[in-house]
């Protein structure tokens, strides 16, 4: 039996969902999922790290890694074969205003911010 996939949090679903080539004869469509726009946002825009992109999305860096490749392969792909680049689907849940990701108790004695002392 095959784990569930957990979501990978991000900002906000994307304003905008193509990019279509001008100018030539478009000859298929790419697929950019909505998680791995956010990991390319995350890391080409935002320019945060590997170690901090995945904290924000609630992954392993390892995860993000991969998320960042895929999708950096969809806009090349795109850009290069002169595909539309679609930005849908994935395993994702919108980041509300007030979320943190919660911290692990590892490291920390008892009564150091955890439950009563």
């Amino acid at each position: 039996m095959v784990r569930p996939r957990k979501p990978r949090l991000v900002s906000a679903y994307p304003t905008i969902t193509a990019f279509v080539p001008q100018g030539i004869n478009v000859t298929g469509e790419a697929v950019l999922s909505v998680d791995e726009f956010e990991a390319i946002r995350l890391s080409d825009f935002e320019h945060l790290d590997q170690e901090n992109g995945a904290a924000l999305m609630g992954v392993s860096r390892h995860t993000f890694g991969r998320l960042l490749a895929r999708g950096r392969t969809a806009v090349a792909d795109a850009m290069v074969t002169g595909k539309v680049l679609k930005i849908e689907g994935g395993s994702y849940e919108v980041r509300g205003p007030g979320h943190r990701k919660r911290r692990g108790r590892r490291g920390r004695g008892l009564g150091q911010g955890y439950g009563t002392p």
